[in-house]
This record gives structure tokens, sequence and C-alpha cells, in this order.
């Protein structure tokens, strides 16, 4: 590139939201001169009128790809669910799972410029979002699910087990696609969280009139809830909600899992 740089053309995209090629070219036409590049493009109608990454961006997809016993969940935000249901959109959603799983997390790096052209074309804030990337165990089962609204995915899970069937595995990344769980066992769950909620429950059990002998007894009942919001295996199986997920396991383990739910 004569009389600038590849950081230059970088430069002049971040500063103005122009599309690589239109950076290029209004550099070389520009002799290099930065400011001269930016009010060329703005001349041309290229250069965003706003700074995009200042917009909520609280919409988007979620892409999995499983290839053999290693899996990878990407989300793409944008702004609108209109950009977030494009075939461009979600494609390049895509393309981001793909990289992930065959090279790392890192290599979401390598579509980078395939995110700020789209961001340029689309007129939105558009960034990668989550990416999780699970590579299971020898041994270890690895299955995932999405669910997918309007053409795009906006619910994705991936869980890696320890013994039981595939088919089981499949069941538990269902259900934890519904149910939401933060960790896997109580024991998770930081104590300074459970005492603050154990207080707070005493309190309001207090403030109900319950007699003061009852309360350890009213307030674990509470804490038992508290436990089935956060935790999976306190949570009711999705497939039979007259057993707990720990129930279902039998010799099997959780060994991990990961969700990202688009606007959560």
């Amino acid at each position: 590139m004569a009389g600038f740089t590849a950081k230059d053309v970088q430069a002049l995209r971040q500063a103005t939201g122009a599309g690589m090629m239109d950076a290029k070219k209004a550099l070389e036409a520009t002799e290099g001169d930065s400011e001269k590049a930016a009010t060329w493009l703005r001349e041309k109608g290229l250069a965003s009128s706003a700074k995009r990454e200042d917009r909520d961006n609280t919409q988007g997809a979620v892409a999995i790809v499983k290839s053999g016993n290693v899996a990878a969940l990407v989300e793409l935000k944008c702004e609108t669910d209109f950009v977030a249901k494009s075939d461009a959109f979600v494609n390049l959603a895509n393309d981001l799972a793909d990289v992930v799983v065959a090279k790392g997390v890192d290599a979401a790096g390598d579509l980078a410029a395939a995110v700020d052209d789209l961001k340029v074309t689309l007129k939105e804030n558009i960034a990668v979002g989550r990416i999780e990337r699970f590579e299971a165990a020898a041994g270890n089962l690895l299955d995932t699910y999405l669910h997918v609204q309007s053409g795009r995915g906006v619910n994705g899970v991936l869980v890696e087990l320890a013994g039981g069937t595939q088919e089981l595995a499949h069941d538990l990344a269902v259900h934890i696609a519904f149910g939401r769980p933060t960790y896997i066992s109580r024991d998770e769950v930081p104590a300074d969280q459970v005492a603050a909620e154990r207080a707070t429950l005493e309190a309001q059990s207090r403030n109900e009139g319950k007699p003061e002998t009852a309360l350890p007894k009213i307030v674990e009942g509470k804490l038992n809830a508290f436990y089935a919001d956060r935790v999976l295996l306190d949570q009711a199986f999705a497939k039979d909600d007259k057993k707990k997920v720990a129930a279902v396991l039998g010799d099997a383990k959780i060994v991990r899992f990961a969700q990202v739910v688009i606007g959560a």
C-alpha cells in the first residue's frame, strides 16, 4: 500500500465506520492523508454519521457447530431483530462458530474484518458477544441444543457429560435451554449469596408473623426454591417434572455446561 499501511486502513475504518475497501480507496485517493480520507468518505456517503459502538445491541443470533468431540457456541450481537434475522447476519454467526470449532476461541478474530464490513452494510452496532468452546475429555459425551426463532438461533446450550447416554446428554441440553440454571450443584453457589438470601427469607418470614420456632424449617423450604431457580441438579427435569435432574443422572455426571440466550 503506497503511502499508508494496513494499520492506517483499520484506524480510518474505526474512526468513520467505513468498510475496508472503502477506507483503502479513500486513502489511495488522498495519498494517505487520514483527515482528507475521512472527508472523502463523508462526501461519498460512506462514513457512519454516528458511533455505532455507543448504541445498544441486545438483539442478535446464536450459532452452534459440533464436530466430533468439539463444539462451539457463538453469539453475534446487533441492535434489531430485523437485522438479526437477515441471511448475511445469520451466515456470519455460523461462520464464526465454524472457525472457533476448527481453530479455537481466539480464531473468531480472523473474521473481524467481516464483522466490521457487516456493521457498515447493515448500519448497526454489530459485535461478537460470548464465545464458548468445549472439547470433551476422552470417553465423555458432548451434546448441544439450539432454539431457533424466525430463522436465527436465540437460545443455545453446550453440555459435557461423563457417563450416561447420548440421549441423556441431549435431554439435559434441552432442559438447560428452558431451565436456565446458573450452577451445576449447590456447592458452586457463592456462600455470601446464600447467606444474603437466607437473611432476606428470615426477615420476610418474621414480617409475615411466622412463629420464631418455625423459622428454620420455613427458611430452609424457601431456600430450596432459591436453589431450584439457579442450580441444575435441584431443578425438576423438563422431560419428567416428578424427578429432579439429580435423580435422572444415575451414575452419570454433568461436567460442565454453557448457555447463551439473546436478550438475557
